[in-house]
């Protein structure tokens, strides 16, 4: 699928790697509609890249009404929806049993909510749409993309949540890749290693530096437009689906 004229929905394209694949997909022609919670952030993007090419909507992914909401509004502006990327998520660091109390089951609970339930929820509602798109040359009516993390693979301690939310994602690619192939929509899935993204930004430069040389080759925090590279790949390639891909200088996390 070709980037140029295609319309994007990108969960949690208002800052990191959202962001960044918002970008990438407005500098190679295509339109996005921005799904997330930051309206002063959301606002900044619509005006850098345009009102014409770029549609900010404040949603909740959990929420049925919100995401629905944003996906008709998305349609109403630019005709359709082609590609649907989910960068949205949250993170939570709390051990299973900690010196004083068990992990707090209501975080457990709102980081898979969010990051996995809210990705399932956004897949759904897209490619309910992307169905009715008339198919490309390779028979292509959709390709969406998902983000997980290393995490998925190799927890660290205090990740019990964090990881199983990206789990799930992880474990959901290949079956909805299958439930979606009689409908030409591919499914993906990038897993990000140490990414130099708004979570890490605020940490002193002593401590970023020691995360980068954790890092095989490059011996660095990846970058959020490298996660946005991956994915117009993913776009662009047909052959591409039913993956996890890791985005991670080779890292493999240690147990702290």
């Amino acid at each position: 699928m070709q980037i140029k004229g295609s319309v994007a929905v990108v969960t949690g394209g208002a800052s990191g790697l959202g962001e960044a694949t918002v970008t990438r997909i407005v500098e190679n022609g295509g339109r996005a509609a921005i799904l997330d919670l930051q309206e002063e952030r959301g606002a900044a993007l619509l005006e850098k890249l345009g009102s014409d090419k770029v549609l900010f909507l404040k949603t909740n992914v959990t929420s049925e009404e919100d995401v629905q909401s944003a996906i008709n509004q998305t349609i109403e502006k630019f005709g359709a929806i082609h590609t649907a990327i989910n960068c949205a998520g949250i993170g939570a660091a709390q051990k299973t049993v900690g010196k004083e109390k068990p992990h707090d089951l209501g975080i457990f609970t709102r980081v898979i909510q969010i990051n996995l339930i809210g990705t399932f929820n956004v897949i759904r509602l897209a490619a309910e749409r992307m169905i009715q798109n008339t198919p490309n040359e390779e028979g292509e009516r959709g390709v969406i993309i998902n983000t997980a993390s290393v995490a998925a693979f190799e927890g660290q301690m205090g990740q019990a949540a964090y990881s199983a939310s990206k789990g799930g994602i992880v474990g959901m690619t290949l079956p909805i890749a299958r439930d979606l192939a009689a409908h030409g929509i591919r499914v993906l899935t990038i897993a990000p290693g140490l990414m130099d993204t708004p979570l890490l930004a605020g940490a002193p430069e002593k401590v970023r530096n020691a995360l980068g040389a954790m890092v095989p080759f490059p011996q660095r925090l990846g970058y959020a437009s490298e996660y946005a590279m991956l994915a117009q790949s993913i776009i662009e390639n047909p052959m591409l689906n039913g993956e996890t891909i890791r985005l991670d200088g080779a890292i493999r996390m240690q147990p702290r």
